[in-house]
């Protein structure tokens, strides 16, 4: 957010920030289901409800239907839901 000329975030986007650091250093043992369900997070968190047409390959097709699956889920909730997550799985597999 902009406020006279200074940039401003609020502290669950310095949260989010933080959880999206994290995630890149969680461990390739990571389950994919696990990494799927951190992906549409990030999207519907990012992006917002899904804006793309649903695609063929499997594993892409698991990534929409998971971010499909979060229509609705505003911006912040999906930012909390996401922080929660990675906190959860940076305790299990790091």
């Amino acid at each position: 957010m902009l406020f006279m000329g200074v940039y401003y975030q609020s502290e669950q986007e310095k949260k989010f920030k933080t959880a999206c650091e994290t995630a890149r250093k969680l461990s390739k043992r990571t389950p994919n289901n696990e990494v799927i369900e951190l992906y549409s997070l990030y999207k519907q968190a990012t992006v917002g409800n899904i804006n793309v047409a649903k695609p063929a390959d499997e594993f892409a097709r698991k990534k929409w239907e998971a971010w499909h699956s979060k229509r609705g889920v505003t911006v912040n909730k999906a930012k909390e839901q996401y922080v929660a997550k990675v906190k959860y799985l940076s305790g299990v597999y790091t």
